[in-house]
């Protein structure tokens, strides 16, 4: 549960949690459709790839208010999933699609969420978490734990930037 900011106005209370359902996936999908396909324009078909079929790999993680609007989601690949954006290291899981709404961003949302992604790769025998960035997110990843490593590539047209955190 995050704490009002007190240089912005109070957000109403949320939780973080694991996608239980297909209406918790749904939930995730749709925020990041209002953020990286209508705020950023990326296309929808780059936003929506292989890992969001039914796949055991991976887990969505849902930020949502208590009167039940989402907030945020992102998630979290591992095992073979994993393998391409993590050079095949098993025990590296990648954090991706990390999303917040514009109304909730500021409100300990984005850290929430990542903690809640880095709680599922514990639980799931973990020892670290890769992502990859966008260059403009480099230090709110930084302020996390993050370290950046290797240069600079675009994705979706936008650049990005490599990042690990030991778990």
């Amino acid at each position: 549960m995050s704490s009002p900011s007190p240089s912005r106005p109070s957000s109403p209370p949320y939780v973080v949690r694991v996608a239980a359902d297909l209406a918790d996936r749904e939930a995730c999908f749709a925020v990041r459709k209002e953020v990286f396909v209508v705020e950023q324009q990326v296309p929808e078909d780059l936003e929506y790839d292989m890992y969001d079929a039914h796949d055991a790999d991976v887990v969505h993680v849902l930020a949502v208010r208590e009167d039940g609007v989402p907030l945020g989601a992102g998630r979290l690949l591992y095992g073979e999933a994993s393998a391409a954006g993590t050079g095949g290291e098993p025990g590296v899981g990648s954090l991706g699609r990390l999303a917040v709404t514009r109304a909730a961003r500021g409100h300990g949302v984005g850290v929430a969420l990542v903690r809640g992604i880095e709680d599922a790769a514990r639980a799931r025998g973990l020892t670290a978490v890769d992502l990859h960035a966008q260059t403009h997110a480099l230090g709110f990843y930084e302020r996390l734990g993050y370290v950046a490593y290797g240069p600079e590539f675009p994705d979706a047209g936008i650049p990005h930037r490599a990042m690990r955190r030991s778990l």
